[in-house]
Parts: structure tokens; sequence; C-alpha cells
């Protein structure tokens, strides 16, 4: 339908007469709208360098937006501070037609803080557009100039935007006054893509054109480990006033280490004497890192400041002591000040924060990667990680949000690549225990354990804060294979020490089993029932990504009805690949009223070739439709 609309749009500019515009839909090429919700006409950024304390930054950008899902990608926002100050903004809207229907000045940009409730980071503000658009296809023209001082972080550059967009024209240039001004630059992901690189004694021109959208796929690689990129850093440049000059990550250590961090530590008497009291009788540097979060947790609440908006300097400890809140640069220091003070080492960390693992680049020192920090604590020939921002976790586990990823650690000698802790398959384990006593009618009763490890225990240990309303919505999803589920009971455990949280319910359900004349027909796998398929891609374009493996273990005990008997109960299941394994095993008890349900499933993280994604779909599908085999008992009394 979306294919017939816009072919009509094409269809009608042949009737149409007058001044034409760049912007008509009409002159895009049609195999840019193929797959894609909008279509970037022109991106065009201008970089110059022009003393090591000044930049200046230019872009222009031009966005046809074809259906609402594209409104993401119109990008008319600008973030700025004390260092960034914005010259120019502007946007102007036009319609299917190339017709001007609206221009945004500066004066009707809104201005609001970054920032929700925090005066600290009073001056990290953004400029943005608030646009309805009343119909499609429109054209947004955006554009921007800002300078700074700060010349440390040259904007990386995107040829892309994301999934579901094309691009036309994308344009990104550097101009330095000097050679010592000149940026390293990496190409990544380029492939037989059109992008020319033009140099000339003082600039760097990169231009690509007519680059299809990518359509996302089921299990699709991260859009940040495909994408066509140039990543740029500085070697030579000037943040907040200090110089630097950064060969390698050492380099980027020492800097960072002697001008951003140092002096920021300080600490009021109260609050030296208040670390000491806490960690008083305590002789192991792990045992007093601990109470020292926990205090931190306990007493500090997180504001979100990413280290690109809030700037790479963390608050005074005293102040973020003060005031009791901080982003994450501020709350890091702050604790990293209360270890200090008490004798523990820790590191102050950059990390490439969220779901998908990113890698900092090991022969790229730069400062734009990384949009976290997080504290490394060497403890006997390992680290041991902590993330200050969050008020739930345990001392030691960092979650999804920071595992299993290259980072840079910040040391006085120097800087230090190094892999947060990774949670590998079978580390991600749930063991499920549960007995069931299935009634003539079909009704069950269970009682149900569950003991999570690793990223389960990441997915399921904030239910013990969730109300008794949103607790049973949970369930009821969870086991959406049971109808008319009740829960009972249910009680939590969150041993943060072991780092196991654990279940256990009482439930019910009426006509859990299907009644076929005398025959009941049961799922023997009643609470952990793997229904996922991936979807079928007939001929799929990229390689896919299994991010984080688990292993599941279940162990169930089924009690068979007085007035039934066993007729047929599924075979012993055992197949395994690359991907993982998946065992089950039936066990009748020596009356035939008891049957004891093993199952265990291991699925693998790994990247795979795209060739193979159809075994990988084959195996999923093969232990779904084994997960609902079916006991089958008929009635004899």
């Amino acid at each position: 339908m979306r294919t017939l609309l816009l072919f009509c749009v094409f269809l009608s500019f042949s009737f149409l007469s007058g001044q034409e515009t760049t912007y008509q839909l009409h002159t895009l090429d049609k195999t840019l709208i193929d797959n894609a919700n909008a279509v970037v006409r022109l991106n065009e950024m201008t970089v110059e360098l022009t003393k090591i304390n000044e930049m200046n930054i230019k872009l222009r950008r031009v966005v046809t937006v074809l259906n609402n899902l594209g409104n993401t990608h119109a990008h008319t926002s600008i973030g700025y501070n004390k260092s960034v100050k914005v010259k120019q903004i502007q946007s102007v809207v036009y319609d299917a037609f190339g017709k001007e229907i609206d221009k945004i000045k500066r004066k009707e940009f809104k201005d609001v803080s970054s920032v929700d409730g925090g005066t600290l980071y009073s001056d990290s503000r953004v400029l943005y557009m608030d646009y309805t658009p009343v119909n499609y296809p429109y054209t947004i023209e955006f554009s921007y100039e800002i300078t700074t001082a700060n010349t440390s972080n040259i904007p990386d550059w995107y040829f892309l935007d994301g999934f579901l967009v094309s691009t036309e024209k994308s344009k990104y240039s550097v101009i330095y006054s000097e050679a010592e001004l000149k940026p390293e630059i990496k190409e990544k992901h380029f492939g037989d893509l059109e992008i020319r690189k033009t140099t000339s004694e003082n600039s760097i021109v990169y231009e690509g054109l007519n680059i299809k959208a990518i359509k996302k796929e089921t299990l699709s690689p991260s859009f940040n480990k495909i994408a066509p990129l140039l990543m740029v850093r500085a070697i030579n440049f000037q943040y907040e006033g200090y110089n630097a000059t950064i060969k390698d990550w050492d380099d980027l250590g020492i800097w960072m280490h002697k001008n951003i961090l140092q002096g920021r530590d300080e600490l009021s008497e109260e609050t030296k004497v208040k670390a000491h009291s806490l960690v008083e009788g305590i002789t192991d540097d792990l045992e007093k890192a601990k109470k020292i979060y926990e205090y931190v947790q306990n007493n500090t609440r997180y504001i979100s400041v990413q280290v690109g908006i809030g700037g790479i300097q963390p608050i005074h400890a005293i102040e973020v002591d003060r005031v009791k809140y901080g982003d994450c640069k501020g709350l890091s220091n702050y604790t990293k000040a209360l270890l200090d003070e008490v004798g523990v080492k820790s590191y102050y960390t950059h990390v490439e924060a969220g779901q998908d693992k990113i890698n900092f680049e090991k022969d790229f020192a730069s400062l734009a990667q990384g949009n976290h920090v997080i504290l490394a604590i060497p403890y006997e020939g390992s680290y041991y990680w902590i993330d200050c921002t969050t008020q739930i976790h345990p001392f030691g586990f960092i979650g999804d949000f920071t595992d299993g990823r290259n980072v840079l650690i910040i040391k006085p000698e120097g800087g230090e690549i190094v892999k947060t802790a990774t949670y590998l398959n079978k580390e991600n384990r749930q063991k499920t225990k549960a007995i069931l006593s299935l009634s003539e009618n079909g009704s069950i009763e269970g009682d149900v354990k569950i003991d999570s490890y690793g990223i389960q225990y990441d997915n399921r240990f904030y239910l013990e804060d969730q109300v008794k309303d949103d607790i049973i919505k949970y369930y009821k999803q969870y086991w959406r294979n049971i109808n008319n589920l009740k829960v009972k009971e249910y009680q939590f455990s969150n041993n943060k020490d072991s780092i196991v949280f654990t279940e256990q319910l009482t439930l019910n359900a009426s006509d859990y089993a299907t009644k076929s004349g005398d025959r009941l027909l049961v799922a023997i796998n009643a609470f952990n029932q793997n229904r996922y398929v991936p979807n079928r891609h007939r001929n799929r374009k990229m390689p896919f990504e299994i991010q984080r493996g688990f292993f599941d273990e279940d162990e169930f005990e089924v009690i068979i009805p007085e007035a039934y008997e066993i007729e047929a109960i599924p075979n012993n299941t055992s197949f395994e690949n690359e991907f993982g394994y998946y065992t089950t095993t039936i066990e009748v008890s020596e009356n035939k009223k008891t049957l004891l349900y093993n199952r265990s499933l291991l699925i693998k993280e790994g990247w795979y070739a795209k060739e193979k994604y159809n075994a990988y779909r084959d195996f999923r599908k093969k232990i779904a439709n084994t997960d609902n085999a079916q006991l089958i008992l008929i009635k004899t009394k």
C-alpha cells in the first residue's frame, strides 16, 4: 500500500507546472525508497580546526520523511553548554512537491535543560525543533553552526542513520590550518559502497552517494557493527584549557589522570570520618569496597548526563557528597574518592554502555569512544567492576549494560584496554524445579522454584521491587502457555553475595490438560516452554549474532490422577550442534503414577555467517516443537 501511494505521488508530478525546487519527491532515485522510512537527501558537515583551541562545525541536513516511522530521523536538535556556543540554527519544512510550508528560526526552537532535576549540570542544554507533520511525505532542512574551544571531540560520521534509512548524499569535510591539527581517521564497514575520499594539504573530504537502506533482519548485528562509519580523533588538541598530544591509550590515560581527574577527589572531614567508620575492623580490601559501594547506593541518586553531553570531567567529589546526586562521572569519581580514603585502589573507567556490546578500538585512542563511566577494582590479579549509578545491582555484578566489552581503564601510569566481566553461556543459568499435580478434570496445582544466575539473574531480580499486580501480570505472560493461571503465593529471595535470585510460587490453573473422550492430553513441560522461532528470511543479507548465551535446567515431577494411566509418553530427546544442545528425559515411577521430567537447553553466544541462519532456525524450531510434546493419559476407573 505504501509503495502504491508513493507511486501515485510520483505520477502526479507529470501533470505539475510551475516552479520546481530541489526537494521534490520525484527527483529521488526510487531504489532509495525501497525498505526506507526516510531518505537523507543531504547530510553535510564541515569541521574547521583553525587553532588548537578553536573548532567550528557547520551542519546542513535534508531529510525526506516518508511515513511516521521516519520522524525520528529528522534529527533537528543540538546540545550546547558553556563551552559550546550555537552561532546559527534554522529549519525549513517542504511538502512532497518541494514547496516551503514552514520556516523555524532560532527563537522558535525549544531551549531546555538536557538534565532533569540537577542544578550541578544546569549549563547542559538542548535546542530542538518541536514539529508535528500534517501529511507524508515531507522534507525538512536543518542547519546549525557551533563553535568551541574544546578541540578534543571531533565528531565521528555515519553515512547511514540507522536501519530502514537510505542516503542520497553524505559529505564530511575536515579543514585544518596547520599539519599539527590534522586528525586521524579510521574507515569502517565501507565494503563496496560508493564513498570517495579526497585529500589536500589542509583538508580531508569524504563523499558518499546513493547508499541504500539496510533492512533489519532477525538477530541482525547491532547497527554500529555493520554501518559505514568514519571514526575521527584529534592527536593534538585542547580541552577546557588543557593541551594534549595523544598517540595511544597510554597517552590518553596519563593525560586524563593528570588533567581531568586530578584534584577532584576532595572530601569533607566529616565524610572521611564516616568512610573510616564504615570499614572499621575490616582488613580485606574487597570487603571494604563492598561497604563503600553499599553506602553510595543508599545515600546518592543518579542523574543521567552522558559523557558527551556533560563533558568528560566529573563534578568534584565534595559537591556530589553535598547534594547526594550525580551523573556516572560524578558518582564514580565520588566512590573512587571514598575508596581512596579507606586505602582501596580503584580505577576510573570509560565504557560504551548499552545492551549491545560495543568495544573500544584498541588501535584508535579517542575521547569520543565511551558514553558511561564505571569503576574497576583490582583484587588478587583480576578486576571487580562496579557501576556507581545503580542502586539495586549487587557489588561486583554489572549485568548486560556494561558486560563483556573492551573498556578504557585510566591509571596514573597510562590507559589500559581491558575486557569487563563476561557472563558466558552456562554462567547465565536458570534452574527450575517443580511439582505438578494433575486432577481428573484437567486442572493443575503446582509448586515452582526458580534459581537464576548471571544475565538471567539480571533479567529477573527486579521483580522483588514490583507491586503485586505487576508481578501477577509478569507470571501470566511468562507462563502464557498456561491458560487460566492463578498465582496463589509467591516469595522472592535475592542473595546479593552469591548473586542468585530465587522465586518460589504456588499456583493453579483450570483446564490445563485437554480432554478428549477418556483421554487427557498434557504438555509435560508446563513451566519453561521455549517457543521462540526466528523469523524466516528467504534471501538473508546479513550475518546473525547471538549476543548472550544461556543455560536452562528443568526438573519437573508430574503426579497423575488415580483414575488415569499412562497411554503414551514423549520420547527422550537429545541433539547438539554449534549453536548449543537440547536434551529431555522422562522417568516413570514403579507405580506409574509419577513422572520425572528433566530438560537441559544451552544456547551459545556467537557471530554466525548468514548461510547458517536456516540451520539455527531449524534448531530453534525443533526445540519449540519438542517443548510442546504431550503426555497422553487414559481413564481406567
